[in-house]
């Protein structure tokens, strides 16, 4: 079981700006700050998503975050496009990883694949 994961990012104040809007949707918040160089996200009080500056970032990482239902999964689309980041997967059903899932995909600033999924059945 993973505790906790972290990316590099290239700009820590546009990538935080984005961050904040695009998990508020699933619940998620930014709980702690590494001066100018770090943010941890997660539920209060555990952070388990960490953004770092990095002179030169990594991409390439997907990282998919839960969602508790279908509306949450279209929320954080719709807020991380308007905060900066690219569709790479409109909100809906992938049955093809199996028939409950929904999900949505946007690229961060720095080119993660950043995900909302929910397992659940549609109601």
């Amino acid at each position: 079981m993973l505790d906790h994961v972290t990316i590099g990012v290239s700009d820590i104040e546009q990538s935080k700006k984005f961050y904040d809007r695009a998990l508020r949707p699933l619940g998620i918040t930014r709980l702690y700050g590494e001066g100018e160089r770090f943010a941890g996200y997660g539920i209060s009080p555990k952070a388990f998503f960490w953004i770092g500056w990095r002179e030169i970032p990594q991409t390439g990482a997907h990282i998919a975050f839960t969602a508790q239902d279908r509306a949450a999964v279209d929320r954080f689309h719709d807020e991380a496009v308007a905060a900066g980041g690219i569709d790479n997967g409109p909100p809906g059903p992938r049955p093809n990883y199996h028939p409950n899932y929904y999900g949505a995909f946007v690229l961060d600033p720095d080119g993660h694949n950043i995900e909302a999924v929910c397992h659940s059945r549609q109601s």
